[in-house]
């Protein structure tokens, strides 16, 4: 079902588009920033809770700079130094993290509105065309981002580009979860598990430094699964860095595979990440503060956990990560998958 979402600043008007499923789950989409607004999912009691953090209108994301629901790209994460070199070439981005690059950039994916392609009750696919030399990255590429909710409560985002010249595409969703719903307090009382041996570790300014080093016997060893509170605040270097949890996980296996899980005792509801990606940033809402979201609620630090799927950030300048450079004419696609769940 498409609706009017409201108006930006501008004047410009803005879509939502409700996909529902048999189970009573629904997820609201818009065309501003091809943006996960909503993820209402039945508790354990049948109660919907709105499981992902946002706001109640367009102008909300037009102004927010937190990534609510956004699709990031053209290259999610950070670029070391803000430039990277491709076939001899140097391309300079913005700096607009210390002296890095974050999210490619300003002029956010996020802060433009994406065409439809075709929507119904189980989808919508958004695209957007990016041109040569946008946020600094070579060659144009037409990008499409699939939604889709299924009928056992998957919601799956896949994405497809195939670029004009040499690039780097490196796409996610930035979707904060917070499964009792969103605006109820923080998640350090839901539990996690993440498929990975191994993460990387990052400099004071979020930059990798290269190396891949074993999760055991550290705070950043979730594959037994653990509240997000349970060691959050140790004196762990990377965790002191980073203010809490926000750090690549190097993903076991290759496929799409589970990544990781997120489960709420209160409400009963558990989620399943799924990615056919090399790394997984998780990020437990560090840097929120007083961010006025949807329902008159306000959210706070540590109040969600981001699940991104990706490569490696600064994999462009560490050729021992796999490399997100897609060729002229090669199809980039991939697909992350989030599925719903309760457990008694």
């Amino acid at each position: 079902m498409k609706e009017i979402f409201g108006k930006l600043s501008d004047g410009r008007e803005i879509s939502l588009f409700t996909l529902k499923n048999k189970n009573g789950m629904e997820i609201r989409v818009s065309d501003y920033g091809a943006v996960l607004v909503n993820v209402f999912v039945p508790d354990k009691n049948g109660e919907k809770r709105d499981v992902v953090l946002g706001y109640d209108n367009p102008q909300g994301y037009e102004n927010g700079d937190k990534f609510f629901g956004a699709i990031v790209g053209r290259s999610a994460n950070r670029i070391g130094g803000a430039c990277f070199t491709l076939n001899g070439k140097t391309y300079r981005l913005e700096k607009n993290d210390h002296d890095n690059n974050l999210h490619s950039g300003m002029d956010f994916y996020n802060k433009r509105i994406w065409q439809v392609k075709e929507a119904d009750d189980s989808h919508v696919i958004f695209l957007l065309h990016s041109p040569d030399m946008d946020q600094g990255y070579p060659g144009a590429v037409d990008i499409e981002v699939t939604y889709t909710l299924t009928e056992d409560n998957g919601v799956n985002i896949h994405y497809h580009a195939v670029p004009a010249a040499d690039t780097i595409l490196n796409l996610t969703n930035h979707s904060y979860f917070n499964l009792d719903g969103e605006g109820t307090g923080t998640v350090l009382e839901q539990k996690v598990w993440i498929n990975a041996d191994t993460y990387t570790p990052a400099d004071k300014a979020s930059i990798p430094t290269g190396e891949i080093i074993p999760v055991a016997g550290t705070p950043m060893d979730f594959r037994a699964g653990k509240l997000l509170g349970e060691e959050i605040d140790s004196s762990y270097e990377a965790l002191k860095l980073g203010g809490g949890y926000d750090h690549n996980w190097v993903l076991n296996g290759s496929g799409l595979r589970k990544a990781a899980e997120l489960l709420s005792r209160q409400s009963g509801i558990k989620m399943e990440v799924y990615t056919d990606l090399p790394g997984m940033q998780v990020y437990t809402a560090n840097f929120l503060e007083d961010d006025h979201g949807k329902n008159g609620h306000t959210y706070g630090r540590r109040s969600a956990v981001c699940f991104e799927t990706q490569y490696f950030p600064d994999a462009v300048n560490k050729e021992q990560f796999a490399s997100p450079v897609v060729s002229a004419g090669e199809i980039y696609e991939t697909e992350t998958r989030y599925c719903f769940s309760v457990v008694s």
